[in-house]
């Protein structure tokens, strides 16, 4: 894949993905903020502000007229807040390019806070909030976060409480928008049916009058978020969290404490979730579900932070066959750590991993998602080429090496969503 990158003047880092014979473009703005760097009392405004971009403009002063645009020309947009990163993207045909960039530009610049429009929006998120917590699937790995990261920022919920969302004001907005929405805290990706030299031109015109500022201030919160994450969370036992909710189903996270992002293990730890639990020949989906029939879903999945992480089973099973399926689950786990794996599963996990990121390559959003990801996070983009080829160096002493380091009883977390009056029982349990 080829792409360009360029700074403007003022900071703002913009990259250009073009993409031969594509009929659309996503231009996709990113930044550096999400919910681990918010204060406790207004726990949530990162993705309040995210809705807020979408309620008016100066030049556009109403979210009707902005959505009005985006529907004239078939467009796409949406936005998403993060731990880390906050996202908005519109995706179009490329010959609306310019008005793509006068929207999403226009959203992110000059939004205007209006009063009446944050309290009617507190109502919807209340009620976003809600549809997370009767959605067990979701909410069960915002809750092993919670055990993950205690009394810290890195383990609240994005999307805050009710009782603090209903008390956050247009100055709090204000405050976060002055300290993080500047262009050196900034990504522009711009991908499809676009050119460097046009893109450059565009985002100059947009974004390039954004005035830049001192980033001694992001710089530090940062850092002490990270130092606090890293101080706090001195594990010596398996930990279990349970959320006691009748549930026709139970949801439980089995994971283990990991590395953070940008290490060079991330690729070993990619493929050892594959072999475990990353497609339906994984060693979780066969053990678990095809041949016990103990769950509709179960898969493994890899989360980096900037100075932490985790690897992660995910499953939904009936509440009677929970105490099994964790059973089966540690039992894989076990032997995953215990046995060195064939060159032919090795060589499956590697394929699993590749093919789906061509895959998602595929579309304009998810390259722009992807380049930006890097940027805004580790400072710079890194090509699938070069991913491919990390992928590809994983050799099977690399996946039990990293096997045994994390699978280990005192890097072990469970949390349940499900009818159970007590988690003791499954604490006993925790055992490899």
């Amino acid at each position: 894949m080829q792409y360009s990158r360029h700074t403007l003047k003022n900071g703002l880092r913009v990259i250009t993905v073009p993409m031969e014979n594509s009929l659309s473009v996503t231009v996709m703005i990113l930044l550096g903020v999400g919910s681990r760097y918010e204060r406790a009392e207004v726990n949530g405004i990162t993705h309040f502000l995210e809705h807020m971009l979408f309620k008016g403009t100066k030049k556009r002063p109403s979210a009707f007229l902005l959505s009005d645009v985006i529907d004239s020309i078939g467009g796409e947009w949406n936005a998403a807040t993060g731990k880390e990163s906050t996202v908005y993207y519109i995706k179009a045909g490329a010959k609306n390019i310019n008005m793509v960039f006068d929207i999403l530009c226009d959203m992110v610049a000059n939004s205007l806070l209006d009063t009446r429009e944050i309290e009617r929006e507190k109502g919807v998120i209340v009620q976003e909030i809600s549809m997370y917590e009767d959605t067990p699937a979701r909410r069960v790995t915002e809750i092993f976060e919670t055990l993950l990261y205690p009394n810290s920022s890195l383990g609240w919920d994005i999307a805050g409480t009710p009782e603090i969302v209903r008390k956050i004001t247009k100055a709090d907005f204000e405050e976060l928008y002055n300290d993080f929405y500047y262009p050196e805290n900034m990504v522009v990706v711009i991908t499809g049916g676009v050119n460097s030299r046009q893109s450059l031109k565009l985002t100059q015109r947009y974004l390039g009058h954004l005035v830049p500022r001192n980033a001694s201030k992001l710089k530090n919160s940062k850092k002490e978020s990270n130092e606090s994450v890293n101080e706090k969370f001195v594990q010596t036992e398996p930990q279990v969290l349970l959320k006691t909710k009748k549930t026709d189903q139970a949801h439980l996270t089995l994971g283990f404490r990991g590395h953070a992002r940008g290490l060079a293990d991330r690729w070993t730890e990619e493929v050892l979730a594959a072999i475990l639990g990353g497609g339906m020949s994984s060693r979780l989906f066969v053990a678990v579900r095809e041949r016990r029939g103990l769950a509709y879903y179960v898969r493994s999945d890899v989360e980096h932070y900037q100075d932490n992480g985790y690897l992660a089973v995910y499953a939904g099973v009936a509440p009677r066959k929970i105490v099994q399926a964790i059973k089966v689950t540690l039992s894989e786990i076990g032997k995953l750590k215990r046995t060195k794996i064939s060159n032919k599963e090795l060589n499956k996990g590697k394929e699993f991993v590749k093919g789906h990121l061509a895959l998602s390559l595929e579309d304009t959003r998810n390259v722009a998602g992807f380049l930006g990801a890097f940027e805004i996070l580790e400072g710079s983009a890194v090509s699938p080429e070069e991913v491919v080829k990390n992928i590809d160096r994983v050799t099977s002493a690399d996946i039990q090496r990293v096997a045994r380091e994390f699978f280990v009883p005192e890097k072990l977390n469970l949390a349940v969503i499900g009818p159970y009056k007590s988690g003791e029982k499954f604490k006993k349990m925790l055992r490899l």
